[in-house]
């Protein structure tokens, strides 16, 4: 959610003890269900920081991954593994990147927990918008290769393809917004007043015309993997916040990076924008409404209120459990502090709007 380093989350390693699976019975699984499968079989355990335990699969002809849910006692609608496999797979053919996936396993007898199997993709993921190891050319492809991708997404026909009851087709801001309060109040640690601000303001103050499209939901850079010569998005991963939702609600919260500092978000906020061959906010958005049909997007700013809203929510949730003593470490902690800083950043994007 923007908030992750990549020193802690690249690579594979090791499978931890608390995510072994059996391998014997994974390979005779694959072994019917995977076309073109071929043993022998090597796991590796993704390092990342997915709430869904991700894990290479090495064999001779190719390599896959493997997402499963974690072990344990889980909320009823969390860790929706199934709901990833579904939307990957139905997505295959459309022109949005998206990895092939092979087979959903629900039988929780083979390896513990349900699972699925796709491609792996081999790619390179960035991690700093600012991209500072490549070249200007280089950065203004990758920024127009994401907003590609994005507006691909949100034009797919989500009926066609078999989504129609992905998710709930109307009203998305105004239940997103009574979700995320719900669970800051839950979460609460201390009194934050724009964060009750923006949750009294933002559900009377929801633009008219609902839009409905497959929506991503942690749509962003890492997000990606980028084609190592071409550098344009040759997948979208982290498909577990997806549903059917308001497309300028997604998009919006991929734009966030504009407004966020690198220091505290991982942003591009005060940064050179035209030294590093980065679209301004502005062209970005203006790119996306080409690619989309749109003469423009009205209430830009609220979206932008929105989104700091339902992050600040999401770290509160993330603080709630460090001081509970359910999420000890440091990093959890350090991405629980930046719940504050981003509610003001939300209510400042409303006195935006109420300047006007």
């Amino acid at each position: 959610m923007m908030t992750n380093s990549p020193s802690s989350f690249s690579g594979t390693m090791e499978v931890q003890e608390t995510h072994k699976i059996n391998f014997a019975a994974l390979k005779a699984y694959m072994a019917e269900h995977v076309e073109g499968f071929i043993s022998p079989l090597e796991v590796r355990q993704f390092k990342g920081g997915q709430s869904n335990p991700s894990y290479l699969l090495i064999t001779p002809s190719k390599k896959y991954v493997l997402r499963k849910k974690p072990p344990g006692k889980l909320l009823p609608s969390a860790h929706a593994v199934d709901r990833e496999y579904k939307v990957i797979s139905s997505l295959r053919g459309t022109g949005v990147p998206v990895p092939r996936t092979y087979c959903l396993c629900e039988d929780e007898s083979i390896i513990g927990t349900i699972f699925y199997i796709m491609d792996f993709v081999d790619g390179d993921i960035e991690w700093d918008p600012a991209l500072p190891d490549l070249s200007r050319d280089q950065r203004a492809t990758v920024f127009s290769s994401m907003n590609e991708a994005l507006a691909k997404l949100h034009q797919v026909d989500y009926k066609a393809v078999g989504l129609e009851n992905f998710g709930k087709p109307t009203d998305y801001l105004a239940r997103q917004i009574a979700r995320w309060s719900k669970q800051y109040k839950a979460s609460e640690t201390e009194t934050i007043d724009e964060m009750n601000n923006l949750m009294e303001w933002l559900p009377a103050n929801i633009p008219a015309g609902d839009e409905t499209s497959i929506v991503h939901g942690d749509y962003r850079l890492d997000n990606t993997i980028l084609d190592r010569n071409s550098k344009e998005v040759i997948a979208i991963l982290d498909w577990e916040l997806s549903t059917l939702g308001h497309p300028l609600a997604d998009f919006s919260y991929h734009c966030m990076t504009w407004r966020l500092e690198p220091e505290l978000f991982r942003g591009l906020k005060g940064l050179d924008l035209k030294a590093l061959g980065i679209p301004t906010e502005e062209d970005y958005v203006q790119l996306y409404c080409q690619r989309t049909g749109r003469d423009n997007i009205k209430n830009w700013d609220f979206y932008m209120a929105y989104n700091m809203f339902r992050l600040s929510a999401i770290l509160q949730g993330i603080m709630g459990r460090v001081v509970d003593g359910t999420a000890s470490n440091k990093q959890a902690r350090d991405m629980g502090l930046r719940a504050k800083p981003l509610a003001k950043k939300g209510w400042e994007q409303v006195e935006l709007i109420l300047q006007k």
